[in-house]
């Protein structure tokens, strides 16, 4: 029988391969969870329904994928119209213009509804309204204010300032074309301009009043807006606006087209697991939180390796950070503050500076945390609260790292050639000047300046070399 050849052994990956490959698998596994959602069929009423869509809170690309995935449902739907009921303070340009895109080139016809009373469609929502086929507000809302606020560093028109600035009053004048007024802010101002006038014509709605609305942030109400020629219909509720557009004539990509909504069914279309993701990880709060758990964690695997839980758990958080940075207005400099300040905190522990990397690594990461999100619209800026929570939580780390450093400075030697200083040893013969001793149950060479005796207790004063000095203990009376 010829003997059984072993098989070679598995060969193990590396450990960073081994993050690499769970990092990649969960990446997979979303796509596939994205992928396996079913997508609605057509039936025979998709022609005789409506959908509505939310839109609650500051614009961000969370709302610019629903509305965009919202309305080409609507239009593989075959359905008659889209219902945008809107309340909103504002939001980011790039959101704001990729949803007027979407509406500019949908099939479907596009209703934004601000409601209900007592909502807005400040700043990003009146460009929205002015872009919709139909626009429509509920009593008591209003809309307007629509000067653009976030501009790059150092030049703020209309919102916040900059050392060295004068206040955001005379800044807003400035950017309007009087005096002072940078070619960054004019041009700021004046593509906003062209921007609202051009939906304007297109819509055949009021274009100097939207003119006012960018240089003077002017503000209007329902009735003052329909009295204006700025929105179409006012509406108690969605019931008397689907009343009112029945017999609308409108144009839809160049045609025109008359709405037939009596007896419409409007269904309201609720946001997916994927926009609900969007939404949580672009808000700018739970982005600064993943990012410091995946910097935390992979900072953890980095000086313990072979934790792995730490490592994957912050390669996944600086993941979703990076992703939702990626599409935020975010000021890479800070970013790199807050790594640098962190960096510091950490290193503290291992550079013997007493406090100076701790001290600037906090203020570093104040700093960052502080200027990260390039921008003063409301809803996209981080917490100063939770600014202030982790730096305290980092400084509170940093000083029990120092605490414990300290303790374990003023520990005594357990082991290695500083511990023999101050031990007792037995001589082993007598002599004067060099000769042998037992300490710890070896036998050393030492040196002494006084003569000793077979058996005496002597002390260890210092190590010269493999040499041990030691000096005679005194003996009780």
């Amino acid at each position: 029988m010829e003997p059984r050849i072993p098989d070679p052994p598995i060969p193990h990956l590396p450990r960073p391969v081994r993050l690499l490959l769970v990092g990649l698998l969960s990446l997979m596994l979303l796509l596939l969870m994205a992928a396996a959602v079913p997508a609605d069929e057509p039936d025979a009423t998709s022609g005789r329904r409506a959908w509505l869509l939310d839109i609650k809170g500051a614009i961000g690309p969370a709302v610019s994928d629903f509305v965009g995935r919202g309305i080409e449902h609507a239009q593989d739907q075959g359905a008659q119209l889209v219902i945008l009921r809107i309340d909103t303070p504002g939001g980011l340009d790039s959101a704001m213009r990729d949803i007027i895109k979407s509406i500019l080139s949908a099939s479907v016809p596009v209703v934004t509804y601000v409601a209900p009373s007592g909502a807005r469609a400040a700043s990003a929502g009146t460009y929205i309204l002015y872009a919709s086929h139909v626009a429509a507000m509920a009593p008591a809302t209003n809309l307007g204010a629509a000067t653009p606020v976030q501009i790059s560093p150092g030049s703020l028109p209309g919102g916040g300032k900059q050392p060295g600035e004068k206040d955001k009053e005379k800044g807003a004048d400035e950017a309007n074309g009087k005096p002072g007024a940078t070619a960054m802010e004019r041009k700021i101002i004046n593509d906003a301009v062209a921007y609202i006038r051009g939906l304007a014509e297109l819509r055949g709605r009021n274009a100097d009043w939207a003119e006012k609305a960018v240089r003077d942030a002017a503000s209007l109400n329902a009735n003052d807006a329909l009295d204006a020629n700025v929105i179409d219909i006012v509406a108690e509720d969605l019931a008397d606006l689907v009343g009112q557009l029945d017999g609308f004539q409108l144009e839809v990509m160049g045609q025109a087209r008359t709405l037939e909504t009596e007896g419409l069914l409007v269904e309201t279309l609720e946001p997916d697991w994927r926009n609900r993701l969007l939404t949580v990880i672009t808000n700018p709060n739970v982005a600064y939180i993943l990012m410091l758990l995946g910097i935390y964690g992979l900072f953890f695997e980095l000086y313990n390796p072979g934790s792995i839980v730490p490592g994957v758990i912050g390669a996944i958080c600086l993941l979703l950070a990076l992703y939702a940075f990626q599409v935020l207005p975010v000021n890479y400099a800070g970013f790199a503050l807050i790594l640098i300040g962190i960096a510091f905190m950490v290193g503290e522990a291992f550079m013997p500076s007493f406090g100076a990397l701790g001290i600037g690594g906090a203020i570093a990461f104040v700093v960052g945390s502080l200027i990260l999100m390039e921008t003063d619209v409301e809803g996209f800026q981080v917490s100063v609260g939770l600014i202030l929570m982790f730096t305290v939580m980092s400084g509170g780390l940093f000083l029990v790292v120092m605490s414990m450093a300290l303790q374990q400075r003023h520990r005594p030697v357990v082991s290695g050639q500083e511990e023999m200083v101050g031990i007792v040893g037995e001589v082993i013969d007598a002599f004067d000047g060099e000769g042998h001793i037992r300490v710890h149950g070896e036998l050393w060479r030492a040196r002494t300046s006084r003569p000793v005796a077979a058996g005496d207790s002597v002390r260890v004063r210092k190590i010269d070399g493999l040499t041990l000095v030691i000096e005679p203990t005194e003996k009780e009376s």
